[in-house]
C-alpha cells in the first residue's frame, strides 16, 4: 500500500513517530502524543449543558516535565509536507513554545518562532532533545545562573495536581524573568484560575533553586491567608510563618502576612522590625487594591521592601489616573482571562437572569408632604435605582427581590449556594429578614440556611469558611455588601444576585468570579447571574472579556424560570459608596433608622417607605453569538440560525448527513457552534423526534416524522428481508434500538453488547454473520440512510 493511501495514523506511526524517536526522544518521558491541552468549553442552552471538542496537539515533546520545547502537527500524504504547520504554530503559541514541525511522512517542515526562520529537514535530520535544547539557550541569550532556575522542576509528590498549560506558561515566564533580574512583575489570571497555586510554584521554584531565600507573601484579607495556608501552601509546612503579631520571628522562610498587621496600628510600623533587605521576593495578591496606589499602606510596606523582587497576582490589573497596577509593575507578564478560561472549559459559563422592576426603570416620586415610616418628611426629589436602599428604602421592594430569588431557587434547587450583594450592611440585614420570611420552612430546620455574611458580624463571619466547603450544606444563602467580592473561593456558588450598584469594572468582574469555579463531581456545571439593578450592563463594556451565555428579562408577574417556546471586611458601612472601585465610606453611620447628617439637621440617612407597592416589568431573551455578543432573539431562533450557517439549504444538510460515516460527528459539529439539540427539545417537548428531524423540521420547515413512525416505515418496506437469519434479527433489533432511543445508540458497535443483542449470540458471532466488522458497520451505515429513506 502506498503512502498515499494511508491514514494520518499511519502516517503518524510508521513514519514520524519512528523519526522522534531514532533523533533520541523518550517516547514514554518526553513525548506526549494527542496532547488534549483544553478541557472543552461547555456549551450552555437553557439548562442543558455540554463539552465542546478539546484542542489537542498531534506531537508536544518536553525536555523536562515543565518545559515543552517543540510541537509537531501531522497530515495524512495526500498533504503537502507543510500543511499542519499554521495549526501547529497556533498552538505553540497557546503553549508558549517556540519550535514548530509539520509534516505529512515524506520531511519536516520546522518554523523557529524566536528568530522566524522556516526550513525543510529529511526525517532522520529531525533533532535531538539535547540539540534543540542547547538552540533555545543560545536564542533566548540565557545563561549557566539562568538556566540553573530554569531547569528546576514543579513540586509534586504522587497523586498531587499538576499545572494546566496556561498555569505552566504562567510559572515559567514568571520564575525565567525573575531569574533573568526583572525586579516588577504583574501576573494577569481570572478568577477561578488557580492564582494561589501558580503563586505557590513560582516561590517554590525560586525557592527551590537558591535564588530567592527569603519570602513574604502579602494580602488584605484573613481568609486569604487561612485559604493559602491550608491549602496550596500546605507543602511548606515548617518553612512558612503567618505573621499574627508584632514580635516578628526572623527564622522562617516563607512568611505570610495581612499588610495591616505590618503596617500596625497608630502609625507603629511594624514592618520596621525587618531590615529593609530581609525579604528577596514579595508576592501581592489581589494587587489590584491597595498595592496599585500611591498613598496606600500597602506602598509603605513595599517601598520600604523596594530592594526585593515584587510579584504581583490579580485577575483585575487597575488603570486610572488615581490608581495603576502597570505604572508600579509594569505591562504583564502574562495573562489569562475569563473568556479563554470559559473558552477552554475551565471556567463555568454563566446565563444572566435581568429583572427589571417598576420603581428602578420608572423612578419614584414622593406626593408633597410624604412622611416616611418614622415621621421623616421625604425630600422632595426624582429617586431612582441609585438612591434606593442607599437613601431611600422601599419595603415591598425588598420583598419582591427576595420573593425572586427564592422562586428561583424552588424551581430549581433550593440548596444551590447562593451570593446576595447588597448595597450596604444594613440593606443586606433587611434583605436576610425578607429571605426568611420567604424560606421560613428550611430556615426552621437550620437558622443557618440564611446567613448575613459581612465584615461586622462575627456570627456570620464564622460561617465564611463552611460556605464555601463544597461538602458543607450549610449555609445555603449568604447575603453581604463588600465582604465576598475578592478572594472567597466558593466553588459550589450556583447563583449570583447584584443586588447593589456597580460601577466599578474591576468589582464587576470580581464579583462575577465567585461563581465561575467549576465543580463537575458536584454537579455545578455553569451558575445563574440575576441582576436587578441592571449591573449585567457592563457585559457589553470593551473592558469585560467574558461570555454570558444567556440574558432574560422578567416580565410582570412571570416565573423566574427559563422561557417557553412560545416566545469587604473592614471597610464594609452602612453609609453611601464613595465611587472608589467599591469601597465603603461609614462617616460614623451606625445603621440605625434615625441616623443624622453631620451638620445637626432632622434628616436622616436613609427614608423607609412601607406603603408603596413594586412590580416586575417587561421580558426579552438574549443569546450570545460566537463573538460573544448578546443577540436578541430566542433559543429556537438562535439555533435555526446556527443550523442555516452550517447548512444554508436542506439539500446541503441532506447530502452531508447521508454521506457521512457516522450521523453524530454532524451533531458534535452543531453542538462545537452553539447547538444543543437536547435544550431545544425540552423547550419545544418533542422528545420524541430524533435529531435529524428535529433540525430539518427546525431549520427547513419540514413536517417531522417521529423515531417509531421512521422505524415502522423501514419494516413496512420489506427492507429486513434482503438479511437472513442472524443478521435479519440484528437489523430488527438495531430499528427498535433506534426507534427507543436514536441514531447515536446504534452508531456504537458496544450496541451489540447490550442484552437484547446477548440473545442473539455474542457481538463477535454478529458481525461474522455479516461477513466481518466492516461489513457490520457498512450494512448499519445503509440502515441509517434506509431509516432517513422519506
Amino acid at each position: 500500500m502506498g503512502k498515499r493511501n494511508l491514514s494520518e495514523e499511519d502516517i503518524k506511526a510508521r513514519y514520524i513517530t519512528p523519526a522522534i524517536t531514532d533523533a533520541g526522544w523518550d517516547i514514554k518521558k518526553q513525548v506526549r502524543l494527542e496532547y488534549a491541552f483544553t478541557a472543552g468549553r461547555i456549551i450552555l442552552r437553557g439548562n442543558i449543558t455540554a463539552r465542546g471538542k478539546k484542542k489537542r496537539a498531534d506531537y508536544v515533546l518536553f525536555y523536562k516535565n515543565n518545559f515543552p520545547l517543540a510541537v509537531i502537527e501531522a497530515k495524512d500524504n495526500n498533504h503537502p509536507v507543510g500543511a499542519g504547520l499554521q495549526q501547529a504554530i497556533d498552538y505553540a503559541k497557546a503553549l508558549d513554545i517556540y519550535y514548530v514541525y509539520a509534516s505529512n511522512g515524506d520531511a519536516f517542515v520546522e518554523q523557529n518562532l524566536i528568530t522566524g526562520e522556516v526550513r525543510e529537514l529529511r526525517l532522520e535530520e529531525f533533532p535531538s532533545p539535547e540539540k534543540l535544547y542547547q538552540r533555545y539557550l543560545i536564542d533566548k541569550n540565557i545563561n549557566k545562573a539562568e538556566e540553573k532556575v530554569m531547569l528546576e522542576p514543579y513540586y509534586y509528590v504522587p497523586n498531587y495536581k499538576t499545572p494546566r498549560y496556561y498555569q505552566r506558561v504562567a510559572i515559567n515566564r514568571t520564575v525565567d524573568a525573575v531569574a533573568k533580574g526583572q525586579d516588577r512583575v504583574l501576573l494577569v489570571s481570572a478568577t477561578g484560575t488557580g492564582k494561589t497555586f501558580m503563586t505557590f510554584q513560582i516561590i517554590y521554584r525560586l525557592w527551590k533553586s537558591g535564588l530567592k531565600k527569603k519570602i513574604l507573601f502579602l494580602a488584605d484579607r484573613n481568609v486569604l491567608i487561612d485559604q493559602t495556608i491550608s491549602g496550596d501552601f500546605k507543602p511548606f509546612s515548617g518553612k512558612m510563618i503567618k505573621v499574627q503579631n508584632k514580635n516578628l520571628d526572623s527564622s522562617y522562610e516563607i512568611y505570610l502576612a495581612l499588610y495591616q498587621q505590618l503596617t500596625g496600628d497608630d502609625g507603629e510600623e511594624t514592618f520596621r522590625q525587618f531590615q529593609p533587605n530581609f525579604f528577596d521576593l514579595i508576592v501581592i495578591d489581589e494587587c489590584h487594591r491597595g498595592s496599585a496606589k500611591e498613598e496606600s499602606a500597602w506602598r509603605k510596606v513595599l517601598d520600604y521592601f523596594s530592594s526585593a523582587t515584587h510579584v504581583g497576582c490579580t485577575a483585575t490589573p487597575i488603570e486610572t489616573k488615581e490608581v495603576s497596577s502597570f505604572s508600579y509593575f509594569g505591562e504583564p507578564i502574562y495573562e489569562y482571562s475569563l473568556k479563554q478560561g470559559i473558552n477552554d472549559g475551565f471556567l463555568a459559563p454563566y446565563k444572566v437572569i435581568r429583572i427589571g422592576l417598576d420603581k428602578d426603570l420608572e423612578g419614584y416620586r414622593p406626593e408633597a408632604g410624604k412622611i416616611d415610616k418614622y415621621g421623616y418628611e421625604i425630600e422632595d426629589r426624582e429617586y431612582n435605582v441609585k438612591d434606593f436602599d442607599r437613601s431611600l428604602v422601599i419595603d415591598d421592594r425588598t420583598r419582591v427581590v427576595a420573593s425572586k430569588i427564592t422562586e428561583f431557587l424552588k424551581k430549581t434547587d433550593r440548596f444551590s449556594k447562593t451570593i446576595v450583594f447588597c448595597v450596604d450592611i444594613e440593606h443586606a440585614e433587611r434583605m436576610r429578614q425578607a429571605l426568611i420570611n420567604d424560606n421560613k420552612d428550611l430556615y426552621a430546620e437550620n437558622n443557618k440556611y440564611i446567613m448575613r455574611i459581612t465584615g461586622d458580624n462575627d456570627e456570620g463571619k464564622a460561617q465564611l469558611e463552611h460556605f464555601i466547603d463544597e461538602e458543607s450544606p450549610y449555609p445555603v444563602i449568604a447575603v453581604t455588601s463588600k465582604l465576598m467580592t475578592t478572594g472567597v473561593d466558593a466553588k459550589m456558588c450556583k447563583l449570583i444576585v447584584l443586588e447593589n450598584n456597580i460601577n466599578s469594572m474591576t468589582e464587576f468582574k470580581q464579583i462575577i468570579g465567585r461563581g465561575t469555579r467549576l465543580l463537575e463531581e458536584y454537579g455545578k456545571t455553569y451558575f445563574t447571574i440575576m441582576d436587578f439593578r441592571n449591573s449585567s450592563r457592563l457585559f457589553a463594556d470593551p473592558a469585560f472579556d467574558g461570555i454570558p451565555e444567556v440574558v432574560i428579562d422578567l416580565d410582570g408577574n412571570d416565573p423566574v424560570v427559563e422561557p417557553e417556546a412560545e416566545t469587604e471586611e473592614g471597610n464594609e458601612g452602612y453609609g453611601q459608596n464613595n465611587g472608589h472601585d467599591g469601597v465603603n465610606v461609614t462617616n460614623g453611620d451606625t445603621g440605625g433608622t434615625n441616623v443624622f447628617d453631620d451638620d445637626g439637621d432632622d434628616k436622616p440617612r436613609k427614608y423607609y417607605i412601607g406603603d408603596i407597592t413594586v412590580r416586575v416589568l417587561s421580558e426579552r431573551v438574549q443569546y450570545v453569538d460566537k463573538d460573544g455578543k448578546l443577540i436578541t432573539e430566542s433559543l429556537i431562533d438562535y439555533t435555526k440560525k446556527n443550523i442555516l450557517q452550517q447548512y444554508a439549504r436542506l439539500d446541503d444538510f441532506l447530502r452531508t448527513w447521508t454521506e457521512a460515516e457516522k450521523k453524530q460527528a454532524i451533531i458534535e459539529e452543531l453542538q462545537d457552534s452553539g447547538v444543543l439539540l437536547d435544550a431545544v427539545r425540552e423547550e419545544l417537548g418533542r422528545t420524541e423526534l430524533d435529531d435529524f428531524d428535529l433540525i430539518c423540521h427546525l431549520a427547513y420547515d419540514t413536517p417531522p416524522l417521529t423515531k417509531n413512525e421512521r422505524a415502522e416505515n423501514v419494516k413496512k418496506r420489506h427492507y429486513l428481508y434482503k438479511y437472513s437469519d442472524i443478521a435479519q434479527q440484528v437489523i430488527e433489533a438495531l430499528l427498535d434500538k433506534y426507534a427507543n432511543d436514536g441514531i447515536k445508540e446504534i452508531e456504537d458497535t458496544k450496541v451489540l453488547q447490550l442484552k437484547e443483542f446477548a440473545k442473539i449470540g455474542s457481538p463477535m458471532k454478529i458481525v461474522k454473520a455479516f461477513g466481518g466488522k466492516e461489513a457490520y458497520q457498512k450494512a448499519v451505515q445503509e440502515l441509517e440512510n434506509e431509516i432517513y429513506y422519506a
